[in-house]
Protein backbone atom coordinates (compact mmCIF):
# COMPACT_ATOMS: atom_id res chain seq x y z
CA UNK A 1 0.00 0.00 0.00
CA UNK A 2 1.22 3.20 -0.70
CA UNK A 3 0.43 6.52 1.49
CA UNK A 4 1.23 9.60 1.55
CA UNK A 5 1.57 11.57 4.94
CA UNK A 6 0.00 15.33 5.69
CA UNK A 7 2.30 16.68 7.95
CA UNK A 8 0.00 19.66 8.53
CA UNK A 9 0.84 23.24 9.93
CA UNK A 10 -2.79 23.82 10.70
CA UNK A 11 -4.13 27.61 11.45
CA UNK A 12 -6.66 27.12 14.32
CA UNK A 13 -10.13 28.65 13.78
CA UNK A 14 -9.00 29.04 10.15
CA UNK A 15 -11.24 26.25 8.49
CA UNK A 16 -11.13 27.27 5.31
CA UNK A 17 -7.51 27.61 4.86
CA UNK A 18 -6.95 24.29 6.67
CA UNK A 19 -9.66 22.43 4.08
CA UNK A 20 -7.98 24.28 1.46
CA UNK A 21 -4.64 22.85 2.21
CA UNK A 22 -5.80 19.14 2.62
CA UNK A 23 -7.89 18.90 -0.42
CA UNK A 24 -4.69 20.36 -2.27
CA UNK A 25 -2.25 17.54 -0.78
CA UNK A 26 -5.05 15.12 -1.65
CA UNK A 27 -4.75 16.08 -5.29
CA UNK A 28 -1.23 15.62 -5.12
CA UNK A 29 -0.94 12.10 -3.11
CA UNK A 30 -3.50 11.05 -6.20
CA UNK A 31 -1.02 12.39 -8.37
CA UNK A 32 1.45 10.39 -6.83
CA UNK A 33 -0.65 7.13 -7.03
CA UNK A 34 -1.02 6.39 -3.35
CA UNK A 35 -3.97 4.70 -2.01
CA UNK A 36 -4.36 6.64 1.04
CA UNK A 37 -3.57 10.17 2.49
CA UNK A 38 -3.35 10.16 6.19
CA UNK A 39 -3.85 13.73 8.00
CA UNK A 40 -3.18 14.59 11.69
CA UNK A 41 -6.00 14.43 14.17
CA UNK A 42 -8.39 17.86 14.39
CA UNK A 43 -6.64 18.69 11.05
CA UNK A 44 -10.14 20.79 9.92
CA UNK A 45 -9.78 23.11 12.39
CA UNK A 46 -6.40 23.02 13.87
CA UNK A 47 -5.49 21.70 17.94
CA UNK A 48 -6.91 23.40 20.00
CA UNK A 49 -9.50 25.40 19.41
CA UNK A 50 -10.67 25.52 23.21
CA UNK A 51 -13.58 27.69 23.18
CA UNK A 52 -14.78 27.77 19.91
CA UNK A 53 -16.37 24.35 19.96
CA UNK A 54 -19.08 26.09 21.47
CA UNK A 55 -20.04 28.63 18.76
CA UNK A 56 -22.51 26.81 16.42
CA UNK A 57 -21.01 28.36 13.79
CA UNK A 58 -18.07 26.89 13.95
CA UNK A 59 -18.35 23.60 14.50
CA UNK A 60 -20.93 23.35 11.30
CA UNK A 61 -17.76 25.27 9.20
CA UNK A 62 -16.23 21.57 10.64
CA UNK A 63 -18.64 19.61 9.74
CA UNK A 64 -18.66 21.79 5.95
CA UNK A 65 -14.97 20.80 5.83
CA UNK A 66 -15.59 16.77 6.22
CA UNK A 67 -18.24 17.06 3.27
CA UNK A 68 -15.91 19.31 1.18
CA UNK A 69 -12.95 16.47 2.00
CA UNK A 70 -15.75 13.73 0.84
CA UNK A 71 -16.18 14.63 -2.46
CA UNK A 72 -12.99 15.47 -3.39
CA UNK A 73 -11.82 11.70 -2.60
CA UNK A 74 -12.29 10.26 -5.51
CA UNK A 75 -10.32 7.23 -6.69
CA UNK A 76 -8.25 7.74 -3.14
CA UNK A 77 -8.73 6.85 0.72
CA UNK A 78 -8.31 9.83 3.43
CA UNK A 79 -8.03 8.97 6.65
CA UNK A 80 -8.67 13.27 8.48
CA UNK A 81 -9.13 14.04 11.90
CA UNK A 82 -12.31 16.56 12.21
CA UNK A 83 -14.94 16.72 14.86
CA UNK A 84 -19.00 14.92 15.23
CA UNK A 85 -21.72 16.54 16.88
CA UNK A 86 -25.13 14.79 18.23
CA UNK A 87 -27.37 16.53 20.54
CA UNK A 88 -28.53 15.91 23.56
CA UNK A 89 -31.52 14.09 23.46
CA UNK A 90 -29.17 11.26 21.77
CA UNK A 91 -26.58 11.54 24.22
CA UNK A 92 -26.27 11.24 28.28
CA UNK A 93 -23.05 12.97 28.90
CA UNK A 94 -24.12 15.64 30.84
CA UNK A 95 -20.51 17.43 31.68
CA UNK A 96 -19.55 18.76 28.50
CA UNK A 97 -22.13 20.15 26.58
CA UNK A 98 -22.88 23.71 25.36
CA UNK A 99 -25.47 25.64 23.37
CA UNK A 100 -26.15 26.08 19.97
CA UNK A 101 -27.94 28.49 18.25
CA UNK A 102 -31.71 26.90 18.71
CA UNK A 103 -31.13 25.90 22.15
CA UNK A 104 -30.52 22.38 21.89
CA UNK A 105 -27.48 21.13 23.25
CA UNK A 106 -24.88 18.85 22.35
CA UNK A 107 -21.94 16.28 22.88
CA UNK A 108 -18.70 16.90 20.77
CA UNK A 109 -16.38 13.80 19.37
CA UNK A 110 -12.85 14.01 18.37
CA UNK A 111 -13.47 12.09 15.35
CA UNK A 112 -11.25 9.97 12.64
CA UNK A 113 -12.78 10.08 9.38
CA UNK A 114 -11.76 6.88 7.03
CA UNK A 115 -12.89 8.23 3.52
CA UNK A 116 -12.89 7.17 -0.30
CA UNK A 117 -14.79 7.58 -3.26
CA UNK A 118 -17.12 9.78 -2.04
CA UNK A 119 -18.26 7.74 0.69
CA UNK A 120 -17.35 7.96 4.46
CA UNK A 121 -16.12 4.13 4.98
CA UNK A 122 -16.10 4.40 8.86
CA UNK A 123 -15.25 6.60 11.35
CA UNK A 124 -13.74 6.09 14.91
CA UNK A 125 -14.08 8.64 18.02
CA UNK A 126 -11.35 9.40 20.44
CA UNK A 127 -11.67 7.73 23.78
CA UNK A 128 -9.24 8.62 26.19
CA UNK A 129 -9.35 12.46 26.54
CA UNK A 130 -6.36 13.71 28.18
CA UNK A 131 -7.12 16.29 30.96
CA UNK A 132 -3.80 16.75 32.29
CA UNK A 133 -0.74 19.82 31.83
CA UNK A 134 -2.12 21.71 28.77
CA UNK A 135 -4.63 19.69 27.65
CA UNK A 136 -8.52 20.18 28.87
CA UNK A 137 -10.44 17.54 26.46
CA UNK A 138 -12.64 16.93 28.58
CA UNK A 139 -13.92 20.35 28.39
CA UNK A 140 -15.11 20.24 25.23
CA UNK A 141 -15.22 16.57 24.01
CA UNK A 142 -17.39 13.32 24.44
CA UNK A 143 -15.59 9.84 25.12
CA UNK A 144 -15.71 7.75 22.04
CA UNK A 145 -17.09 4.50 22.63
CA UNK A 146 -16.28 0.68 21.06
CA UNK A 147 -13.52 -0.24 19.72
CA UNK A 148 -13.61 -1.56 15.65
CA UNK A 149 -11.13 -2.35 12.63
CA UNK A 150 -12.04 -1.12 9.21
CA UNK A 151 -11.11 -3.11 5.55
CA UNK A 152 -9.05 -0.99 3.47
CA UNK A 153 -7.40 -2.37 0.03
CA UNK A 154 -7.35 -6.42 1.77
CA UNK A 155 -5.26 -4.38 4.81
CA UNK A 156 -7.39 -4.49 8.22
CA UNK A 157 -6.83 -1.09 9.51
CA UNK A 158 -6.94 0.07 13.09
CA UNK A 159 -7.78 3.74 13.63
CA UNK A 160 -7.13 5.55 16.70
CA UNK A 161 -6.26 9.15 18.08
CA UNK A 162 -3.18 10.53 20.01
CA UNK A 163 -3.85 9.52 23.45
CA UNK A 164 -5.31 6.39 22.62
CA UNK A 165 -2.10 4.82 21.95
CA UNK A 166 -0.55 5.76 25.19
CA UNK A 167 -3.54 3.67 26.66
CA UNK A 168 -1.39 -0.19 27.97
CA UNK A 169 -4.56 -2.66 27.41
CA UNK A 170 -6.16 -0.01 25.27
CA UNK A 171 -7.92 0.72 22.28
CA UNK A 172 -4.56 -0.02 19.93
CA UNK A 173 -4.37 -3.71 21.96
CA UNK A 174 -8.35 -4.08 21.18
CA UNK A 175 -7.72 -3.02 17.21
CA UNK A 176 -4.89 -6.08 17.24
CA UNK A 177 -7.03 -8.07 18.63
CA UNK A 178 -9.48 -7.87 16.21
CA UNK A 179 -7.28 -7.84 13.11
CA UNK A 180 -5.61 -5.05 12.82
CA UNK A 181 -2.38 -4.64 10.81
CA UNK A 182 -1.18 -1.58 10.68
CA UNK A 183 -2.22 1.18 13.70
CA UNK A 184 -3.48 4.63 12.09
CA UNK A 185 -2.41 7.06 15.12
CA UNK A 186 -3.72 10.77 14.29
CA UNK A 187 -1.75 13.16 16.89
CA UNK A 188 -1.59 16.47 17.98
CA UNK A 189 1.53 16.06 20.25
CA UNK A 190 3.67 19.29 21.09
CA UNK A 191 7.07 19.50 21.02
CA UNK A 192 9.09 18.94 24.74
CA UNK A 193 12.68 18.03 25.38
CA UNK A 194 13.35 14.21 24.53
CA UNK A 195 9.65 13.79 23.46
CA UNK A 196 10.11 12.14 20.11
CA UNK A 197 12.44 9.68 21.45
CA UNK A 198 9.73 8.82 23.87
CA UNK A 199 7.12 8.61 20.97
CA UNK A 200 9.22 5.76 19.31
CA UNK A 201 9.72 4.02 22.22
CA UNK A 202 6.28 3.61 22.83
CA UNK A 203 5.95 2.65 19.19
CA UNK A 204 8.37 0.18 19.20
CA UNK A 205 6.66 -1.18 22.23
CA UNK A 206 3.28 -1.83 20.65
CA UNK A 207 4.15 -2.89 17.70
CA UNK A 208 6.25 -5.40 19.31
CA UNK A 209 3.25 -6.22 21.92
CA UNK A 210 0.82 -6.79 19.24
CA UNK A 211 2.75 -7.63 16.03
CA UNK A 212 1.38 -5.07 14.02
CA UNK A 213 2.69 -1.98 12.21
CA UNK A 214 1.89 1.83 13.36
CA UNK A 215 1.64 4.52 10.87
CA UNK A 216 2.24 7.84 13.64
CA UNK A 217 0.89 11.07 11.69
CA UNK A 218 1.52 14.14 13.77
CA UNK A 219 0.67 17.75 13.78
CA UNK A 220 3.59 20.57 13.21
CA UNK A 221 3.52 24.17 13.80
CA UNK A 222 2.90 26.77 16.56
CA UNK A 223 -0.21 27.48 18.23
CA UNK A 224 0.34 30.12 21.24
CA UNK A 225 2.32 28.75 23.98
CA UNK A 226 2.81 24.63 22.67
CA UNK A 227 5.03 24.25 19.18
CA UNK A 228 4.08 21.02 17.49
CA UNK A 229 6.90 19.07 16.42
CA UNK A 230 5.69 16.70 13.70
CA UNK A 231 7.86 14.30 13.33
CA UNK A 232 5.79 11.81 12.14
CA UNK A 233 7.10 7.94 11.22
CA UNK A 234 6.46 4.51 10.59
CA UNK A 235 7.09 1.63 11.97
CA UNK A 236 6.60 -2.16 10.84
CA UNK A 237 5.18 -5.00 12.49
CA UNK A 238 8.76 -5.94 12.56
CA UNK A 239 9.10 -2.72 15.64
CA UNK A 240 11.74 -1.42 12.39
CA UNK A 241 11.85 2.36 12.16
CA UNK A 242 10.89 2.20 8.06
CA UNK A 243 10.05 6.38 8.02
CA UNK A 244 10.83 9.25 9.76
CA UNK A 245 9.18 13.11 8.40
CA UNK A 246 11.46 15.85 9.37
CA UNK A 247 10.62 18.12 12.47
CA UNK A 248 8.94 21.24 12.30
CA UNK A 249 8.51 21.22 8.74
CA UNK A 250 5.31 20.73 6.67
CA UNK A 251 5.41 18.74 4.13
CA UNK A 252 3.34 15.80 2.17
CA UNK A 253 5.71 12.56 2.75
CA UNK A 254 4.82 9.92 0.11
CA UNK A 255 6.02 5.88 1.63
CA UNK A 256 5.28 2.80 -0.18
CA UNK A 257 4.39 0.49 2.69
CA UNK A 258 5.45 -2.64 0.97
CA UNK A 259 9.35 -1.73 0.56
CA UNK A 260 9.94 0.46 2.81
CA UNK A 261 13.80 -0.31 4.39
CA UNK A 262 14.64 0.50 7.91
CA UNK A 263 16.19 4.00 8.28
CA UNK A 264 18.22 5.41 11.32
CA UNK A 265 16.48 7.77 14.20
CA UNK A 266 18.70 10.75 14.24
CA UNK A 267 18.79 11.22 17.89
CA UNK A 268 18.02 15.13 17.90
CA UNK A 269 20.55 17.23 20.36
CA UNK A 270 18.26 18.89 22.67
CA UNK A 271 19.43 22.35 22.21
CA UNK A 272 19.37 22.28 18.50
CA UNK A 273 15.61 21.05 18.29
CA UNK A 274 14.60 23.16 21.33
CA UNK A 275 15.92 26.29 18.69
CA UNK A 276 13.75 24.96 15.80
CA UNK A 277 11.11 24.85 18.40
CA UNK A 278 11.53 28.21 19.24
CA UNK A 279 11.90 29.63 15.53
CA UNK A 280 8.76 28.22 14.50
CA UNK A 281 6.93 29.20 17.81
CA UNK A 282 7.83 32.91 17.12
CA UNK A 283 7.33 32.83 13.42
CA UNK A 284 4.00 31.15 13.80
CA UNK A 285 2.78 33.37 16.41
CA UNK A 286 3.37 36.25 14.86
CA UNK A 287 2.01 34.95 11.41
CA UNK A 288 -0.82 33.07 12.59
CA UNK A 289 -2.03 36.72 14.26
CA UNK A 290 -1.15 38.58 11.38
CA UNK A 291 2.36 40.46 12.25
CA UNK A 292 5.49 40.47 9.99
CA UNK A 293 7.77 42.35 12.54
CA UNK A 294 9.31 41.97 15.96
CA UNK A 295 11.07 44.65 18.70
CA UNK A 296 13.07 43.69 21.69
CA UNK A 297 14.74 45.23 24.33
CA UNK A 298 18.45 44.49 23.23
CA UNK A 299 20.56 45.41 26.82
CA UNK A 300 23.71 43.80 26.16
CA UNK A 301 22.95 40.45 28.23
CA UNK A 302 22.40 36.59 27.13
CA UNK A 303 19.07 37.07 27.57
CA UNK A 304 18.32 39.57 25.02
CA UNK A 305 20.73 38.42 22.41
CA UNK A 306 19.19 35.30 22.12
CA UNK A 307 15.68 36.43 21.85
CA UNK A 308 17.10 38.60 18.95
CA UNK A 309 18.59 35.85 17.28
CA UNK A 310 16.13 33.52 17.21
CA UNK A 311 13.75 36.66 16.26
CA UNK A 312 16.17 37.14 13.09
CA UNK A 313 15.71 33.40 12.26
CA UNK A 314 12.38 33.55 12.57
CA UNK A 315 11.15 36.43 10.79
CA UNK A 316 14.22 37.74 8.87
CA UNK A 317 16.48 40.38 9.60
CA UNK A 318 14.84 43.51 8.27
CA UNK A 319 11.66 42.16 10.16
CA UNK A 320 13.12 42.83 13.99
CA UNK A 321 14.17 46.16 15.30
CA UNK A 322 16.43 45.62 18.35
CA UNK A 323 16.14 48.39 20.87
CA UNK A 324 18.86 49.47 23.29
CA UNK A 325 17.45 52.35 26.06
CA UNK A 326 20.62 52.93 28.29
CA UNK A 327 20.21 54.46 32.00
CA UNK A 328 23.29 55.85 34.04
CA UNK A 329 23.70 53.11 34.83
CA UNK A 330 24.50 50.98 31.96
CA UNK A 331 27.93 50.32 30.92
CA UNK A 332 29.71 51.32 27.67
CA UNK A 333 30.18 47.27 27.26
CA UNK A 334 26.79 47.33 27.08
CA UNK A 335 26.41 49.55 24.32
CA UNK A 336 29.30 47.73 22.77
CA UNK A 337 27.26 44.32 22.99
CA UNK A 338 23.96 45.11 22.08
CA UNK A 339 24.89 47.05 19.06
CA UNK A 340 27.75 44.47 18.13
CA UNK A 341 24.62 41.64 18.33
CA UNK A 342 21.99 43.53 16.57
CA UNK A 343 24.57 44.46 13.44
CA UNK A 344 25.77 40.82 13.55
CA UNK A 345 22.24 39.43 13.13
CA UNK A 346 21.25 42.13 10.24
CA UNK A 347 18.85 43.58 12.21
CA UNK A 348 17.72 46.94 12.49
CA UNK A 349 19.21 48.95 15.73
CA UNK A 350 18.15 52.11 17.30
CA UNK A 351 18.95 53.62 20.77
CA UNK A 352 16.97 55.63 23.49
CA UNK A 353 18.23 56.94 26.61
CA UNK A 354 15.86 57.00 29.64
CA UNK A 355 18.26 59.13 31.94
CA UNK A 356 15.79 62.11 31.67
CA UNK A 357 12.53 60.26 31.92
CA UNK A 358 13.77 58.49 34.72
CA UNK A 359 14.56 61.94 36.55
CA UNK A 360 11.22 63.27 35.50
CA UNK A 361 9.41 60.21 37.07
CA UNK A 362 11.57 60.28 40.13
CA UNK A 363 10.85 64.11 40.48
CA UNK A 364 7.02 63.32 39.93
CA UNK A 365 7.30 61.29 43.36
CA UNK A 366 6.49 62.61 46.65
CA UNK A 367 8.97 61.14 48.18
CA UNK A 368 12.57 60.77 46.22
CA UNK A 369 12.29 56.78 45.40
CA UNK A 370 14.94 54.94 46.35
CA UNK A 371 16.18 50.97 45.91
CA UNK A 372 13.58 48.87 44.53
CA UNK A 373 11.21 51.64 43.34
CA UNK A 374 14.16 53.54 41.93
CA UNK A 375 15.35 50.48 40.06
CA UNK A 376 11.70 49.27 39.04
CA UNK A 377 10.88 52.80 37.44
CA UNK A 378 13.67 51.71 34.67
CA UNK A 379 12.49 48.67 33.01
CA UNK A 380 8.93 50.51 33.32
CA UNK A 381 10.02 53.04 30.84
CA UNK A 382 11.70 50.56 28.61
CA UNK A 383 8.72 48.96 29.10
CA UNK A 384 6.62 51.65 27.76
CA UNK A 385 8.84 52.82 24.81
CA UNK A 386 8.80 49.27 23.49
CA UNK A 387 5.13 49.10 23.11
CA UNK A 388 4.77 52.68 21.78
CA UNK A 389 7.43 51.78 19.32
CA UNK A 390 4.86 48.39 18.68
CA UNK A 391 2.58 50.46 17.87
CA UNK A 392 4.25 52.82 15.72
CA UNK A 393 5.98 49.86 13.58
CA UNK A 394 2.75 47.35 13.64
CA UNK A 395 4.83 44.90 15.29
CA UNK A 396 4.99 43.19 18.60
CA UNK A 397 7.28 42.81 21.57
CA UNK A 398 9.28 39.84 22.39
CA UNK A 399 10.01 39.42 26.26
CA UNK A 400 13.55 38.29 26.84
CA UNK A 401 12.71 36.50 30.25
CA UNK A 402 14.10 33.25 31.73
CA UNK A 403 12.77 30.30 33.43
CA UNK A 404 14.96 30.81 36.14
CA UNK A 405 13.91 34.70 36.42
CA UNK A 406 10.48 33.79 36.43
CA UNK A 407 10.56 30.98 39.01
CA UNK A 408 11.94 33.18 41.83
CA UNK A 409 10.20 37.07 40.17
CA UNK A 410 13.73 38.35 39.47
CA UNK A 411 11.86 40.98 36.82
CA UNK A 412 9.84 43.78 37.13
CA UNK A 413 6.01 43.73 36.08
CA UNK A 414 5.14 46.15 33.54
CA UNK A 415 8.71 46.61 33.18
CA UNK A 416 10.82 43.95 31.32
CA UNK A 417 8.12 41.35 31.47
CA UNK A 418 5.91 43.21 28.65
CA UNK A 419 5.28 41.86 25.16
CA UNK A 420 3.24 39.65 23.32
CA UNK A 421 5.29 36.17 23.62
CA UNK A 422 8.29 35.31 26.00
CA UNK A 423 10.34 33.02 23.70
CA UNK A 424 12.64 31.37 26.02
CA UNK A 425 10.36 31.44 29.61
CA UNK A 426 10.81 27.88 29.32
CA UNK A 427 14.42 27.65 28.83
CA UNK A 428 16.47 28.09 32.29
CA UNK A 429 19.73 30.21 32.37
CA UNK A 430 22.39 27.10 31.72
CA UNK A 431 20.22 26.50 28.63
CA UNK A 432 20.32 29.96 27.17
CA UNK A 433 23.99 29.55 27.60
CA UNK A 434 23.66 26.72 25.63
CA UNK A 435 21.80 28.35 23.13
CA UNK A 436 23.56 31.32 23.00
CA UNK A 437 26.60 28.70 21.84
CA UNK A 438 24.79 27.45 19.12
CA UNK A 439 25.10 30.45 17.32
CA UNK A 440 28.76 30.69 17.52
CA UNK A 441 30.36 34.46 17.16
CA UNK A 442 27.16 35.47 15.91
CA UNK A 443 26.59 36.30 19.42
CA UNK A 444 29.77 38.01 21.01
CA UNK A 445 31.56 35.93 23.39
CA UNK A 446 31.66 38.98 25.99
CA UNK A 447 28.17 38.31 26.16
CA UNK A 448 27.91 34.92 26.22
CA UNK A 449 30.98 34.98 29.30
CA UNK A 450 30.44 37.89 31.51
CA UNK A 451 28.19 38.16 34.89
CA UNK A 452 24.58 38.75 34.23
CA UNK A 453 23.50 41.93 35.16
CA UNK A 454 20.02 43.84 35.35
CA UNK A 455 22.38 47.01 35.12
CA UNK A 456 19.83 49.07 37.60
CA UNK A 457 22.25 50.35 40.29
CA UNK A 458 25.50 50.86 40.53
CA UNK A 459 28.19 47.60 39.88
CA UNK A 460 24.97 45.19 39.94
CA UNK A 461 25.18 41.32 39.18
CA UNK A 462 22.67 38.95 39.23
CA UNK A 463 24.09 36.62 42.01
CA UNK A 464 23.98 39.72 44.14
CA UNK A 465 20.04 39.31 44.44
CA UNK A 466 19.91 35.49 43.90
CA UNK A 467 21.39 32.24 44.09
CA UNK A 468 24.15 31.13 41.07
CA UNK A 469 22.34 30.14 38.75
CA UNK A 470 24.74 26.41 38.52
CA UNK A 471 22.92 26.36 42.29
CA UNK A 472 19.71 28.08 41.20
CA UNK A 473 18.94 25.84 38.20
CA UNK A 474 18.88 22.21 39.64
CA UNK A 475 17.08 23.38 42.35
CA UNK A 476 14.58 24.91 40.32
CA UNK A 477 14.46 21.85 38.19
CA UNK A 478 13.75 20.04 41.03
CA UNK A 479 11.17 21.84 42.48
CA UNK A 480 9.00 23.03 38.50
CA UNK A 481 9.45 19.46 37.11
CA UNK A 482 9.26 16.75 40.00
CA UNK A 483 7.72 18.94 43.35
CA UNK A 484 10.08 18.69 45.32
CA UNK A 485 9.29 19.09 48.98
CA UNK A 486 12.23 20.59 50.98
CA UNK A 487 12.91 17.66 52.71
CA UNK A 488 13.60 16.59 49.35
CA UNK A 489 15.88 19.03 48.22
CA UNK A 490 17.62 19.13 51.73
CA UNK A 491 18.38 15.72 51.14
CA UNK A 492 20.23 16.49 47.44
CA UNK A 493 22.10 18.38 49.11
CA UNK A 494 20.83 21.99 48.91
CA UNK A 495 21.44 24.54 51.73
CA UNK A 496 18.10 25.28 53.97
CA UNK A 497 18.36 28.91 54.19
CA UNK A 498 18.65 28.93 49.97
CA UNK A 499 15.65 26.31 49.76
CA UNK A 500 13.55 28.63 52.04
CA UNK A 501 14.20 31.73 50.49
CA UNK A 502 13.97 30.21 46.97
CA UNK A 503 10.73 28.30 47.65
CA UNK A 504 9.35 31.44 49.04
CA UNK A 505 10.35 33.53 46.06
CA UNK A 506 8.52 31.41 43.92
CA UNK A 507 5.28 31.48 45.74
CA UNK A 508 5.02 35.05 46.52
CA UNK A 509 5.46 35.43 42.48
CA UNK A 510 2.67 33.25 40.82
CA UNK A 511 0.77 36.61 40.81
CA UNK A 512 3.63 38.10 38.65
CA UNK A 513 4.02 34.66 36.04
CA UNK A 514 0.05 35.17 36.07
CA UNK A 515 0.32 38.36 33.93
CA UNK A 516 3.05 37.24 31.60
CA UNK A 517 3.04 37.10 28.29
CA UNK A 518 2.75 33.87 26.91
CA UNK A 519 6.26 31.37 26.50
CA UNK A 520 7.05 28.61 24.50
CA UNK A 521 6.62 25.31 25.99
CA UNK A 522 10.09 22.76 25.69
CA UNK A 523 9.75 21.11 28.83
CA UNK A 524 7.50 18.18 30.18
CA UNK A 525 6.38 21.28 33.25
CA UNK A 526 6.14 24.85 31.87
CA UNK A 527 5.03 27.97 33.48
CA UNK A 528 1.84 28.33 31.98
CA UNK A 529 -1.80 26.97 31.30
CA UNK A 530 -0.17 23.45 32.10
CA UNK A 531 0.90 24.49 35.62
CA UNK A 532 -1.94 25.47 38.01
CA UNK A 533 -1.28 27.38 41.12
CA UNK A 534 -3.52 29.48 42.97
CA UNK A 535 -2.62 33.44 42.99
CA UNK A 536 -3.48 33.36 47.06
CA UNK A 537 -1.39 31.08 48.69
CA UNK A 538 -0.85 30.83 52.27
CA UNK A 539 1.00 27.15 52.37
CA UNK A 540 4.76 27.47 53.18
CA UNK A 541 5.87 24.02 52.70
Amino acid sequence: MRIAIGQLNAHVGNVEQNTTKILTWIAEARQSSCDLVIFPELAVCGYSPLDLFWHDGFTASCQAAIDRIVAASAGIGVIVGGLAVRHKQESSNRDNVSSVSDGALIDLYNRAYLIEDGVVLGHVDKQHLPSYDVYCEKRHFTPGEGTSVHAFHGITLGINICEDLWIDDGPTDLQASLGAEWIINLSASPFYEGKPSIRHRLAKRRTKENHVGLVYVNMVGGQDEVVFDGSSFVVDAQSRLIFQAPSFQEGLFVLDLDHAKSVHSNAPVDIAEARKALVLGIRDYLGKNGFKRAILGVSGGIDSAVVAALAVEAMGASHVLCVYMPSEFSSQESLEDAQAVSENLGARFQAIGISDTHAALRGALPDSPTGLVDENLQPRIRGTLLMALANQHHALVLCPGNKSEIAVGYNTLYGDTVGALAPIADLYKDQVYALAASYGDVIPERIRTKPPSAELRPDQRDDDDLPPYDVLDPMLRRILETNASKRQLLEAGFNESMIDDVLHRITRNEHKRHQLPPGLKLSPKAFGSGRKFPLTNGYTE
